[in-house]
């Protein structure tokens, strides 16, 4: 027994000093920024990848998973919100124009808009980028109920998932709408977007379309 006992704490040692001994990967996005975020908003937490990585892209990895966007990092769920921020409802409202095409265009996007970010608010881009989507993510919605013939909306609850599948599609849509409209970059309009909705104002196009849906959840009840 006494031989056993010394085995196992001289195994218990070594296993600890290899640990010890192992380099830590300090990964930043884009080689920058950290991801090391804390999300205030506990129903969304689960629902927001930050994993350490340098670049955030897993050429759809997860893709035949179930609930598989929340296993991809939440600045590539934003780089394929930029690929269609043309489409209004079902429908391609306007053209996304150069905003297709391959990843290395959203990724170029992004990485310009995270350092306007930072030159502006002297904040980790990343922080304010998840601020944003709490602040404008909407906790309730309408559905549409059809009984005896007659249609109706209802309200109801949303889910994590798809507060921020919201967020992030009003996010791209108001910042690519502003860059048509004055003919600005889109990086420059997405950075814009991003600062007004982690402050709550009004005038961002995440926090005015999530407060009038809120709206009408409330008138349907």
């Amino acid at each position: 027994m006494g031989e056993e006992l010394q085995i196992t704490e001289t195994t218990q040692s070594e296993q600890q000093t290899s640990e010890q001994s192992k380099p830590k990967l300090d990964l930043k996005l884009f080689g920058r920024w950290s991801t090391d975020i804390d999300v205030i908003d506990i129903s969304l937490r689960p629902y927001m990848n930050l994993s350490p990585m340098h670049v955030a892209y897993s050429a759809g990895r997860n893709i035949k998973k179930q609930f598989w966007k929340s296993k991809k990092s939440i600045v590539e769920r934003l780089f394929g919100k930029l690929m269609i921020p043309g489409h209004k409802g079902k429908k391609h409202y306007w053209t996304s124009g150069p905003a297709t095409g391959q990843i290395n265009t959203q990724y170029r996007i992004v990485k310009k808009t995270f350092e306007i970010i930072e030159s502006k608010t002297k904040k980790n881009p990343v922080e304010v980028f998840i601020r944003a989507i709490e602040k404008g993510s909407p906790t309730e919605g309408i559905a549409s109920i059809e009984y005896g013939g007659v249609r109706y909306h209802k309200a109801a609850d949303l889910s994590p998932q798809r507060r921020i599948d919201l967020a992030l599609r009003w996010m791209t849509q108001g910042a690519f709408q502003k860059s048509r409209k004055n003919k600005r970059k889109v990086w420059e309009a997405l950075a814009d977007e991003i600062m007004l909705a982690a402050q709550g104002d009004a005038k961002s196009n995440t926090v005015a379309k999530g407060v009038e849906l809120q709206r009408q959840a409330q008138a349907s009840r």
